[in-house]
């Protein structure tokens, strides 16, 4: 592995100093991490790197190639980016957890076997959710637990499929499921698809990114779906049930976008939908799709970052993120008006700007593939994306009603961020073939023939007519609104009145019997020399119990100890049962 230096280890390695570095040298050295790794990257060559036997199975630290060396590309771009957009920040676990999470994703990136994924994979989790508890207060804390709840049990799903997968297969390489799909392949999609917020997989982003801290957003909107996204295309191409659930993903963020009123809230649902784009480009599998999918996910991580960087800069000066509280903001932060909306016209696919040459690859392979509704589908969705990050979001939030809001720009590190992402959004519109020379397979698609630029025109310009003609109906209202997350959220309930009551109030009396009964009588018939029937006292220890708790004489409560116990016990149980029962299905 001389000839390869694992970009991954430079951000997981380079986080260890960072708690003993003070002032410019912290910030230097925050800078240089992601210069040198973006270095590796553009040096490093194909090939497999760090192959090992384990547990019978072969193990590949690394595996690069086309696809892998340009998501690690964006990835250390947009590091370095992130890092300048956080320099202001003196906490230095913020700092850590990014490095953590930017290498993690990484590492998914290079990973050449499930196992190596699966340790990254869960890296990712871990270290984001930390962006999300740095933020403090309450909300914060609540969805920072639900945040990494949802993660755990997808990454026991994924470990669920490897391992059924690895059984049925007889390897555990990380590559194209080309075999008839089980279980087990079954599971990982399940697992994969999760990261990429496909609903009703999706609630998990919406509520933990407008939670995150001002810089843990931006991080956050760059990695984990994209990470998803590329996982889903290495293992999963040409599946043909991922063009619907990624055609009704762009159609359900921008749906849920209309009725939100915090600011990130609704980036954070077009996230949901641009992703949709992506997931249907590898689900329709053809080499333009999948070239489609991959450079639109290459372009949404600047743009949709500027977003968040933006509405972050926002936060930051006015401590505010609803629209309903935001207004006039244009007087005194031109800056970052005018750098919000090269964001927003590249996610709405203007001419020029970076999502024009991606975002209408994915909608082109769709024609090209006979797939009439799909390509509807997608150019209403587009539309809706312009209605309200180009004009819903920056109406409300920089221009309406003046609220009176004392504000100044931002630091000056978050606008040179900003502009760095804004420049390469324009660089990347108006000159493509540096981006379409990194995809996979050969690119052979034109952007910008008289065509495609009228019907892009036309279809921007009367959503920007329908928007003037009804902006009174499009005003946002402080409301919230009921996502997948309901159900999850109600059955955490129900789970904990389970566990809080007639499973607590069983142990305790369990408990109090063992003490107090039970182990008085097995010392004294110990002193005595009986033999004593253990799986009879049992029984008699739990029909006790039970008389007991139908006579209320047990506490309501229990220690939150036992109840993670419980919760954890019953999660195993079910999982190693649907496990065994699958394989002995098979």
């Amino acid at each position: 592995m001389t000839e390869f230096i694992h970009p991954a280890l430079l951000f997981i390695l380079g986080a260890l100093p960072i708690p003993l570095l003070n002032g410019p040298i912290r910030k230097a050295y925050l800078l240089l991490i992601p210069a040198l790794a973006l270095l590796a990257v553009f040096t490093m060559q194909p090939g497999s790197y760090g192959a090992a036997p384990f547990i019978g199975q072969e193990i590949l630290f690394a595996k690069v190639d086309r696809l892998s060396i340009v998501f690690a590309t964006v990835f250390t771009i947009m590091a370095l980016i992130g890092m300048v957009y956080a320099l202001h920040l003196t906490r230095a676990g913020q700092h850590v957890a990014a490095f953590v999470y930017v290498g993690s994703a990484l590492g998914v990136v290079f990973a050449g076997d499930y196992l190596t994924l699966f340790l990254f994979w869960e890296g990712m989790a871990f270290a984001s959710a930390y962006l999300v508890f740095a933020q403090r207060g309450e909300q914060a804390i609540r969805a920072g637990f639900r945040y990494l709840m949802v993660h755990i049990t997808g990454g026991v799903v994924l470990l669920g499929g490897i391992i059924i997968h690895g059984l049925a297969s007889g390897s555990m390489l990380f590559g194209p499921i080309e075999t008839e799909m089980g279980i087990g392949a079954y599971l990982i999609l399940a697992g994969f698809m999760l990261n990429a917020a496909v609903p009703p997989l999706n609630a998990w982003l919406t509520d933990a990114y407008p939670e995150a801290t001002v810089t843990g957003a931006v991080f956050m909107s760059a990695f984990t779906t994209k990470t998803a996204v590329y996982v889903l295309a290495r293992a999963f191409p040409g599946t043909e049930l991922l063009v619907w659930f990624g055609t009704a993903m762009a159609l359900y963020g921008v749906i849920y976008a209309v009725l939100e009123n915090d600011c990130r809230r609704l980036l954070a649902y077009h996230i949901v939908s641009q992703v949709g784009y992506m997931v249907a480009g590898v689900g329709i599998g053809t080499e333009m799709a999948v070239n489609g999918a991959t450079s639109h996910a290459f372009a949404h991580i600047l743009y949709k970052a500027l977003l968040f960087m933006g509405a972050g800069a926002v936060i930051y000066v006015t401590g505010r993120r609803k629209l309903t509280e935001l207004g006039g903001l244009y007087k005194t932060m031109p800056l970052t008006v005018a750098l919000y909306m090269v964001g927003a016209f590249a996610i709405s696919a203007f001419p020029f700007f970076s999502g024009f040459v991606t975002k209408s690859m994915v909608v082109a392979a769709a024609g090209q593939d006979h797939r009439a509704m799909v390509v509807l589908a997608l150019t209403m969705a587009s539309s809706g994306t312009f209605l309200h990050t180009g004009l819903k979001l920056p109406y409300y939030m920089f221009f309406g009603t003046d609220r009176g809001l004392e504000a100044r720009e931002p630091p000056r590190n978050m606008l040179i961020a900003m502009g760095m992402a804004a420049a390469l959004c324009i660089a990347i519109g108006v000159f493509p073939q540096p981006l379409y020379a990194l995809l996979p397979y050969p690119v052979d698609f034109e952007p910008y023939t008289g065509v495609h630029i009228t019907e892009s025109l036309g279809v921007l310009m009367f959503t920007a007519l329908g928007f003037v003609l009804f902006l009174r109906a499009l005003d946002p209202e402080n409301t919230i609104s009921l996502d997948t997350d309901w159900f999850y959220r109600k059955a955490a309930r129900r789970f904990m009145w389970l566990a809080e009551n007639p499973l607590a109030r069983y142990e305790k009396a369990v408990s109090n019997l063992s003490e107090t009964v039970a182990l008085p009588f097995l010392h004294g018939t110990a002193r005595v020399g009986l033999w004593i029937d253990l799986n009879r006292i049992d029984a008699i220890v739990n029909g006790i119990a039970g008389a007991i708790l139908r006579g209320g004489g047990a506490l309501r409560r229990l220690q939150t100890g036992v109840v993670t116990h419980y919760a954890l016990a019953m999660i195993a149980g079910l999982i190693a049962g649907a496990a065994i029962f699958a394989v002995a299905w098979q």
